[in-house]
């Protein structure tokens, strides 16, 4: 099966618990980007660069990270079916309105989520 992959979506990155008001700063102020203003899953921030947005979240760094990019796609639900006839484990973060998603991890740990817009 091939993804129809329309594009990157966003990068979440992560910062210590107690530093995002600190990344917010830097992020809005040093780099200059525009807040996405909202109530976001977990209590991250979103910025937007360009046609893509920046998502800073706090978490302790014990075990998995959360760091991931987001690919917007087409056919989300045939690509969810695909990756679990291949074995792979889907998670499903907190539902954000207008967007269906879920998460992989590659062999190495890495998140990987994949977005289709409804």
């Amino acid at each position: 099966m091939e993804i129809q992959f329309k594009r990157l979506h966003h990068i979440l990155l992560t910062v210590p618990v107690g530093k995002i008001q600190e990344a917010r700063d830097f992020y809005a102020n040093a780099v200059g980007l525009q807040e996405i203003e909202g109530q976001h899953p977990n209590g991250a921030i979103w910025f937007q660069m360009g046609d893509v947005e920046l998502h800073l979240l706090e978490e302790d760094k014990g075990g998995l990270y959360s760091n991931h990019p987001a690919f917007e796609i087409k056919g989300l639900s045939a690509i969810r079916e695909h990756f679990l006839t291949k074995g792979l484990e889907l998670s499903y973060p907190p539902k954000i309105e207008g967007r269906e998603r879920f998460f992989i991890r590659d062999p190495f740990g890495n998140r990987v989520e994949f977005i289709e817009f409804i």
